[in-house]
């Protein structure tokens, strides 16, 4: 097999684990705006096992660890410890991605479903808000300052 060059377009890619990695998949699309670049990985039973996403260059990885994985939203419900730490509005561990139009993104990831964490917020550097996916993850969505 002859060698390929990869171009590397993004220094750092953040890998999200899911119970349900198409679900996840389909929802992130539909919610956040991201395009799956994939291709899908399937398990033997046709279980996704990873997929790949990207939204205006910033792509993320998605992973299903196996059947011992629990999301943040299922920890968060059956832990007292889970439950208090994700009690706060901010992004614990997460995933920051500029995009263009904040206010867009912002209703369509509520029209969605998307639980919000913060509306928008002005800040020094851009405008940004807050929001969980289905699974519990959270995203930090930011338009940078011109």
């Amino acid at each position: 097999m002859p060698d390929q060059a990869v171009q590397i377009t993004q220094r750092a890619v953040p890998m999200l684990s899911y119970e349900d990695v198409g679900t996840a998949a389909d929802w992130l699309v539909r919610a956040f705006g991201f395009l799956e670049t994939g291709p899908r990985f399937t398990d033997d039973s046709g279980r996704v096992t990873h997929d790949q996403l990207e939204l205006d260059g910033a792509t993320i990885m998605l992973g299903w660890p196996g059947p011992d994985y629990h999301s943040p939203a299922r920890h968060q419900q059956e832990c007292e410890h889970a439950r208090r730490w994700l009690s706060v509005p901010y992004v614990v561990d997460g995933v920051l991605i500029h995009v263009d139009d904040i206010d867009r993104h912002l209703e369509r990831a509520r029209s969605a479903g998307a639980t919000i964490l913060g509306e928008i917020e002005e800040q020094p550097f851009g405008r940004l808000y807050r929001a969980a996916d289905l699974e519990g993850h959270r995203f930090m969505f930011m338009q940078p300052s011109a």
